[in-house]
């Protein structure tokens, strides 16, 4: 079996789509001469609702920026397939609105989920392995439910590092069997970040009005920090994770990635799950005055110019009238990555993707993680040509979750991030929020070492342990080094995202540092 063959099924449906798109596009029904590019979700419902654009004009606009961008020029390898019924499904919404029926606030915006989330387009879920190329689906991830619920149209499935960056210790961002290598828009040699590098680069290309990612530790508030754009980090249960291609149950969870605070906002709150008790969407525009700010210090892999940058936007939430206090690390934080999450980590997988496979009932060929294993190995000429499956191989070697070595790390973790961590924090300052210097800027794609972590500002520190205790977090855009994008962290209490977005959106409104990056469809 080869690439090509094993590919037929994903490969075709997207080259229909993008053929469609393309066509289109040389005919001049490309969105009617409407610009979609750095429009927001309000302004992008506005213009349906003026008459300024239908939402199949907008999806066919977003089509064509795709094979401009996506499929040609730069070939930013962020979309990882297109969905053959999104023009059906805005047609359908187009006239549900001339019956004076909208869906709800997502009206024919189209977007762009991870393919790790299920959905029932005709389309796989393929978490970007080979492996699952045949996983299809008849329902909606509840997630994805909510959202096409409220009119989203998913144009499309995003990629991913495979597997979500969990399948080896020295994987390169951003790259799978079944997408290949995304890229930076802001730069084509430097890598996007991961796990959600298809959700960041073809929302902060355009490719999309915005997209959905999801984190275990780090793979929404990275790539968003790196490419420029607003990530939220949901607390853990406010989303619901089912037919999400699992990590560990634990932390996982979806959340949105987008070009403004405001949307990051709806978005939350269409996908929020229904009878979960949190606070709610407040009003951005207005910010209570004399919240506490917990501020972290850069640590010292830092970017020397994110450091000096960081004083500036100190200083802007001072400005901003927030108060802010100067916090030590948690002494039990210099444990966290130690290999007491990666311990934890290996177990979870096993039994949580063993499970996961569980639902197919066997219409698949890989039925557990042993099974993947062997795939990887069958096929590694396409599944394995930069690196490996180390982690796989540790994962299938761990035993039950009973086991005393599981029990006694994931105390240890939970005491290190919460207890004595995070919980400790926020009681003993009295603090709103926590705030760090974000991700970046992008590292170089690096085939060789693969991903070496450098310049990761407040990732990981006050971000990874919130990963590891649930609790929610957020990136915004904060400024540029050397033309690269990078970011300021904000981490709040459980079930707290309505405050930590008024947060980000008072900082956003103040700095205004989102820009999107310079393309040459001749690349």
């Amino acid at each position: 079996m080869n690439r090509r063959d094993f590919l037929e099924s994903v490969s075709a449906l997207t080259l229909a789509a993008a053929g469609t798109a393309a066509a289109d596009t040389a005919a001049g029904l490309s969105g009617s001469g409407f610009d979609p590019t750095e429009k927001s979700i309000a302004e992008l419902s506005r213009a349906q609702a003026e008459g300024h654009v239908s939402a199949e004009g907008l999806t066919r606009s977003y089509l064509a920026r795709i094979d401009q961008y996506d499929r040609k020029g730069p070939r930013l390898g962020a979309v990882l397939a297109l969905n053959p019924e999104a023009l059906s499904a805005a047609r359908a919404l187009d006239a549900a609105r001339r019956a004076g029926k909208l869906q709800g606030p997502l009206h024919g915006i189209p977007m762009l989920l991870k393919d790790n989330i299920e959905t029932r387009d005709p389309l796989p879920t393929t978490a970007g392995s080979l492996a699952l190329a045949s996983a299809r689906h008849s329902e909606d991830a509840p997630m994805a439910a909510r959202l096409r619920a409220a009119g989203c149209i998913v144009i499309g499935k995003a990629n991913l590092t495979e597997w979500a960056n969990f399948r080896s210790t020295r994987s390169v961002s951003g790259w799978s069997g079944v997408g290949g290598q995304t890229l930076c828009p802001y730069n084509l040699r430097r890598n996007p970040s991961g796990s959600s590098a298809g959700p960041a680069a073809g929302t902060t290309a355009n490719l999309c009005a915005a997209a959905i990612g999801s984190e275990t530790d780090g793979s929404i508030l990275a790539p968003a920090s790196i490419n420029g754009l607003v990530g939220l980090k949901p607390t853990v249960g406010l989303v619901s994770g089912v037919g999400v291609v699992p990590i560990t149950a634990r932390q996982d969870i979806t959340g949105p990635m987008t070009r403004t605070v405001a949307d990051a906002a709806l978005l939350m709150a269409v996908i929020a799950q229904p009878g979960v008790q949190w606070d709610g969407i407040q009003p951005l525009a207005q910010m209570p005055k004399g919240l506490r700010l917990g501020v972290l210090a850069a640590p010292s892999s830092a970017h020397p110019e994110v450091v000096r940058q960081s004083h500036d936007w100190l200083k802007l939430l001072e400005h901003e009238g927030f108060s802010l206090v100067d916090v030590a690390p948690p002494p039990a934080w210099a444990t966290v990555w130690d290999d007491a999450e990666i311990e934890v980590l290996l177990y979870d997988f096993k039994a949580d993707l063993n499970a996961y496979l569980a639902r197919f009932k066997g219409a698949l060929a890989v039925r557990t993680l042993a099974d993947i294993i062997e795939f990887n190995k069958q096929h590694a000429a396409q599944e394995m040509p930069i690196f490996g499956q180390e982690l796989f191989e540790q994962a299938e070697a761990r035993g039950p979750r009973t086991s005393p070595a599981y029990l006694q790390a994931l105390h240890h973790l939970e005491d290190v991030a919460d207890t004595s961590g995070l919980a400790a924090v926020f009681a003993k300052y009295k603090l709103d929020a926590l705030v760090a210097p974000g991700n970046g800027p992008a590292e170089l794609i690096d085939d060789v070492w693969g991903d070496r972590y450098e310049n990761s500002g407040g990732w990981p520190t006050m971000c990874s342990a919130a990963a590891v205790a649930g609790y929610p977090s957020l990136t915004v855009p904060a400024g540029f080094v050397d033309g690269l994008p990078v970011g300021i962290h904000f981490v709040a209490p459980r079930f707290r995202e309505g405050r930590l977005l008024q947060i980000g959106r008072a900082f956003e409104r103040a700095r205004n540092a989102r820009r999107p990056p310079q393309l040459d469809a001749r690349a």
